[in-house]
């Protein structure tokens, strides 16, 4: 969590880890994700809140929770 706390992120998704030097960007899921993360939410939290906000069923948005964990290990965010 603390590797995440550090990270400068935009509005819009871009994200740059000043600790590497690294960036990318995110989509407006990714940013739900991440802003969920950064302010401790539980996995299942973050889950049903990307279920409501973009309208999907909670298998997809659990997927999609998994696949940004994936994503952030190999940026070596997690």
């Amino acid at each position: 969590m603390r590797k995440l706390s550090q990270l400068a992120v935009s509005a819009e998704g871009f994200v740059f880890n000043p600790a590497t030097g690294d960036s990318f960007q995110v989509s407006q899921t990714g940013l739900t994700v991440l802003d969920g993360l950064r302010d401790g939410l539980s996995d299942e939290e973050i889950v049903h809140q990307l279920a409501e906000e973009f309208e999907v069923s909670v298998e997809d948005a659990r997927r999609d929770l998994m696949d940004f964990h994936g994503s952030l290990k190999s940026f070596g965010l997690e």
